[in-house]
């Protein structure tokens, strides 16, 4: 096994993110691969509610046992749809007990948020 750490790109540095801007550059075919996983994600209302509940919450984390609640669906499925979210790299969890605690990635969320910005010419924002 190799004792070598794994470096992700974007992560702390802004200014090195995976992907340019949507009116800065064309995306790769890499770049537009895993910005789609991201979207996609996304794509689904239970995930995104979940993912806006997690980050709106006070403390930055919340107990799998407080999102539950606010659906009608199964455990199984509002811990799938949560495991999604983790495979596109939006959130994270740690086991507590018998309970899971769920935090957003800010950097995930910022380069969301850099990926879709746009230039505003002075024109635009007067």
């Amino acid at each position: 096994m190799s004792k070598q750490e794994l470096v992700v790109i974007g992560q702390d540095d802004p200014s090195a993110a995976c992907c340019p801007g949507l009116a800065t550059a064309p995306l790769d075919e890499d770049q537009a691969a895993g910005m789609a996983r991201t979207f996609k994600a996304l794509g689904d209302p239970v995930r995104l509610r979940l993912l806006s509940m997690i980050a709106s919450r006070a403390g930055g984390e919340v107990c799998v046992c407080d999102l539950t609640p606010a659906f009608d669906l199964s455990q199984p499925t509002i811990s799938h749809h949560l495991k999604l979210l983790r495979q596109a790299g939006l959130i994270d969890c740690e086991r507590r007990g018998t309970w899971v605690y769920y935090w957003v990635l800010p950097a995930a969320l910022d380069r969301l948020s850099a990926f879709l910005a746009t230039a505003r010419s002075p024109e635009a924002t007067a």
